[in-house]
């Protein structure tokens, strides 16, 4: 055992860990344009999971940076393939092609890409915001399941379920381990998400203001500035719906009767150009406990020793 692991909760050692390959269950949201090598590096090389987006659709950028990745670590990672998003009916071949072991399906049906991807020998985790979801993608043969609540960040359910129902809604009917996403961003979250039957965390809106992130500080200041009600739920109405920082922008959205996805807005003049109003934010509702911008190696180990002290004060 390295000393690494040495130094974890037991609870650590289960199924998601060992079909991630991960020392940490931790696993870093495929945000778009977000979820690439600088950052997912970090995540990686911190002893959790980093993924790649292909939410861009920028497949050609997407094979760099999995290029790159086995350039700035040699630890595991995984490529999500958001299917809404990439209309590449050769996407699975292009995952496969990259020699990746784990992959993440969302924002389409799990019966589309899991059996040729299982088939090549990869772990299939489909993201769900209901248990009918849960349920089907269990029908169609994946490894796990990452259940998102909808206080999370990004593309969303128009129907949104709270990580605090939805989670043990879906443990309560399926036996598949279980990366639990929305609302999580330190140890005692992460330790409510065991509790509730995840054997996993995803982390968004967290790892956006990382300082490895790469989106523009101004971003991330919005996050640190942000009280808990500062996200507003768009596009309920139509698929998909979107969870977004409070901006000029997003609250003139908010009762819009057609789909606001094509209002999107210029996404780079936001990510990296700093316009908070050039596009729509993707936040969060946790933003209103995130108080700083702070390195990636050291999010993660603060949430590994908060989760000992949590389950340590509970058992006590």
């Amino acid at each position: 055992m390295s000393e690494r692991s040495a130094s974890l909760p037991t609870a650590f050692d289960n199924r998601v860990s060992r079909d991630l390959g991960v020392d940490i269950p931790i696993v870093q949201a495929p945000m778009g344009w977000i979820a690439r090598s600088q950052l997912a590096s970090a995540v990686s090389a911190a002893g959790a999971c980093g993924i790649i987006e292909t939410s861009s659709g920028e497949l050609d950028a997407v094979k760099r940076e999995i290029s790159a990745m086995r350039d700035l670590t040699d630890r595991p990672f995984g490529v999500n393939i958001a299917q809404a998003f990439v209309r590449d009916p050769s996407i699975a071949e292009f995952v496969i092609d990259q020699g990746v072991k784990f992959v993440t399906t969302s924002a389409g049906s799990p019966t589309k890409y899991t059996g040729v991807l299982k088939e090549a020998g990869l772990t299939v985790y489909h993201v769900v915001p209901t248990l009918a979801a849960a349920r089907k993608a269990v029908d169609a043969g994946v490894d796990g399941l990452v259940v998102e609540g909808g206080e999370g960040g990004g593309f969303k359910s128009p129907t949104p379920v709270s990580t605090m129902v939805l989670l043990p809604l879906i443990r309560s009917h399926v036996d598949v381990p279980i990366i639990a996403a929305g609302g999580i961003c330190d140890g005692a979250s992460m330790a409510a998400a065991f509790a509730l039957g995840a054997e996993g965390v995803q982390m968004g809106t967290r790892m956006v203001s990382a300082a490895e992130s790469p989106v523009h500080d101004n971003w991330k200041q919005a996050i640190v500035d942000a009280a808990e009600t500062d996200t507003l739920f768009l596009n309920q109405r139509h698929s998909p719906a979107l969870r977004a920082l409070r901006t000029d922008r997003t609250e003139g959205l908010v009762d819009a009767e057609h789909n606001v996805f094509g209002d999107f807005g210029n996404a780079q003049d936001l990510y990296f150009g700093g316009d908070m109003n050039a596009a729509i934010a993707l936040t969060g509702e946790v933003a209103g406990r995130i108080d700083s911008v702070r390195p990636v190696a050291d999010v993660i180990a603060d949430t590994v020793a908060e989760f000992s002290a949590t389950i340590e004060r509970l058992s006590s």
